[in-house]
C-alpha cells in the first residue's frame, strides 16, 4: 500500500484530500464528521467579522443528463462570531491531532487588523493560515476577497502583513478573476507566502427563468453575479495550476482546487503540480463519504504504477505543459474507424463534414454495407470526430510518419530570421 501522506509547505495530512474553506467546513460539527470519514485536512470556512447572508444562495447547472456539472453561490463568509469558531476549532485539533486544520482568513486590506486575527486563531492551534483574496461577490465589494486579490501589490502587501505575525505556514488563495494569475502568484511569493492556492470560483452568473425573467439565483426578484465552481471549472483550474508550477519566479507549493471530483482529478492537479487538492462542490453533491473511493482509487493507482508515495506524482508532468509555440508543428495524428465497432451513427461524418475538414467518406463494403474511412492525406488529426463518437473504440487517433524532423513555430521563426539576415548581409 501506497504512502498517502503530504506535506505543503510544513503542514502534514495522511492524505492529499482536503476539504475546501466553503459551506462545508462552517462548524466544527461539519469538519469532524469529514475527518471521520477519512478527509485528510479542512479549510475552515472563511472566518472575519461575521456578516449576514441572504436566501437564496445556491444554483446549479445541469448538463446533459448530469446534475450539478457546475455550480455556482452567492453566500458570504462566516456567518457566525469568531469566538464560536475558534472554540469548535481547537475542540476539532484536540479530537484529531493528526489531521490538517487550516484557518481561511478575510479582514479589511490594514496591518494591525491581520495582525489581532492571526494571533487569535493561531492561538487555537491551527496548522496553517490561507489567506482569501479570491471571494467574487459581496466580500469584494466591501474592498476584500477579489478585490483585493486582484491588485498584485496588495496581494503582495497584505501577505507581508501576515507574515509578520504568523508563526505558522500562510496559504494565499487566488482569484481567477484576472487577466494572469502568476502576477498574483508572484506577488504573494514575494509577500513570503509559503504555499499558495487556486482557485477560487469564478464570477458568474447561473441562469435566468425564462417564465418569471428572474435570475438564478434571485432574492426576493433581485439577483447578483455569484461564484462558479464545480465539475465544468476544472480545466481552467487545471491551466492555472500549470501556468504557476512551470513559473520559475513562483516556487512555492500548491494547493489545487476546481472541479476536482473523483481520485482522477486529484492525480491530474498532482501531476501538474499541485501538492493537494482541496473539495468542494463534490462534497455538497455527494457526501463526505466520498472520500473513500478517492482514498482507496489513489492507493490503488499508485500501487498499480510501482509508486511509493503519493508526494512521488507531485509535478511530473509540468516539464510537459508549454506554450503553443513550443509545439512540433511536423507531428502528424490521423484519425483510423474501426468498422467492426462502429455503429454507423454518422456523427463522425456530421462533425467532420459539417465543421471540420470533410476528410471522411461514406462508402459501401464489398458486401454492399455503409461504412466510413477517412482520407489520411487530409485529415490534420483535430480529434473532433473521436469526441463525438459514442462508441468506445470504434476511431483511434494513430501517429503517422510525417518524414520531417521536429520544428516548432519558434525554431521555425528564429531560422526565418537568420535567413533574412543573410540575405541583407549579401545584398550590402
Amino acid at each position: 500500500m501506497a504512502d498517502l501522506r503530504i506535506n505543503l509547505a510544513g503542514i502534514e495530512s495522511p492524505n492529499p484530500f482536503w476539504l475546501a474553506s466553503a459551506p462545508p467546513t462552517n462548524s466544527g460539527y461539519q469538519v469532524q464528521r469529514a475527518f471521520e470519514a477519512g478527509w485528510g485536512g479542512a479549510v475552515w470556512k472563511t472566518l472575519g467579522d461575521p456578516i449576514l447572508n441572504v436566501s437564496s444562495r445556491f444554483a446549479a447547472i445541469n448538463f446533459n443528463g448530469q446534475r450539478v456539472a457546475g455550480f455556482n453561490n452567492i453566500e458570504l463568509i462566516t456567518d457566525r462570531p469568531l469566538e464560536v469558531n475558534l472554540k469548535e476549532i481547537y475542540e476539532t485539533k484536540k479530537r484529531f491531532p493528526n489531521h490538517a486544520i487550516i484557518a481561511s482568513l478575510m479582514v479589511e486590506p490594514q496591518q494591525e487588523k491581520w495582525h489581532e486575527i492571526v494571533k487569535r486563531v493561531e492561538d487555537v492551534g491551527v496548522d496553517g493560515l490561507e489567506l482569501n483574496f479570491g471571494c467574487p461577490h459581496g466580500m469584494a465589494e466591501r474592498g476584500m476577497g477579489s478585490a483585493s486579490g486582484q491588485v498584485p501589490e496588495l496581494v503582495e502587501k497584505q501577505t507581508y502583513w501576515v507574515k509578520e505575525a504568523a508563526q505558522t505556514p500562510v496559504i494565499v488563495k487566488l482569484t481567477p478573476n484576472i487577466t494572469d494569475i502568476t502576477a498574483t502568484a508572484e506577488a504573494a511569493a514575494n509577500g513570503g507566502a509559503d504555499a499558495i492556492s487556486m482557485i477560487n470560483t469564478i464570477n458568474s452568473l447561473a441562469g435566468v427563468d425564462i417564465d418569471t425573467w428572474d435570475t438564478i439565483p434571485h432574492v426576493a426578484g433581485k439577483g447578483a453575479h455569484g461564484g462558479y465552481c464545480g465539475p465544468a471549472v476544472k480545466p481552467i483550474a487545471l491551466h492555472m495550476v500549470g501556468e504557476c508550477a512551470r513559473n520559475p519566479r513562483i516556487n512555492i507549493p500548491i494547493s489545487g482546487i476546481g472541479g476536482i471530483s473523483d481520485w482522477q482529478n486529484a492525480v491530474e492537479f498532482m501531476l501538474m503540480g499541485a501538492t493537494g487538492v482541496q473539495v468542494c462542490t463534490a462534497a455538497m453533491h455527494h457526501g463526505f463519504r466520498i472520500v473513500e473511493d478517492m482514498i482507496e482509487g489513489l492507493n490503488n493507482y499508485l500501487d498499480n504504477k510501482g509508486i511509493a508515495s503519493a508526494m512521488d506524482l507531485v509535478g511530473k508532468s509540468v516539464h510537459k505543459y508549454s506554450d503553443w509555440g513550443d509545439l512540433d508543428l511536423n507531428y502528424k495524428i490521423v484519425a483510423r474507424i474501426n468498422n467492426d465497432v462502429c455503429i454507423n451513427c454518422n456523427k463522425c461524418h456530421i462533425a467532420c463534414e459539417d465543421t471540420a475538414h470533410q476528410c471522411i467518406d461514406m462508402l459501401k463494403d464489398g458486401n454492399g454495407y455503409n461504412i466510413l474511412k477517412v482520407r489520411e492525406e487530409e485529415c490534420v488529426g483535430c480529434n473532433l470526430c473521436s469526441i463525438v463518437c459514442p462508441v468506445e473504440g470504434a476511431i483511434d487517433m494513430v501517429e503517422i510518419p510525417s518524414g520531417l524532423p521536429p520544428m516548432t513555430w519558434n525554431e521555425r521563426q528564429t531560422a526565418i530570421g537568420a535567413i533574412g539576415c543573410s540575405v541583407n548581409t549579401v545584398s550590402k
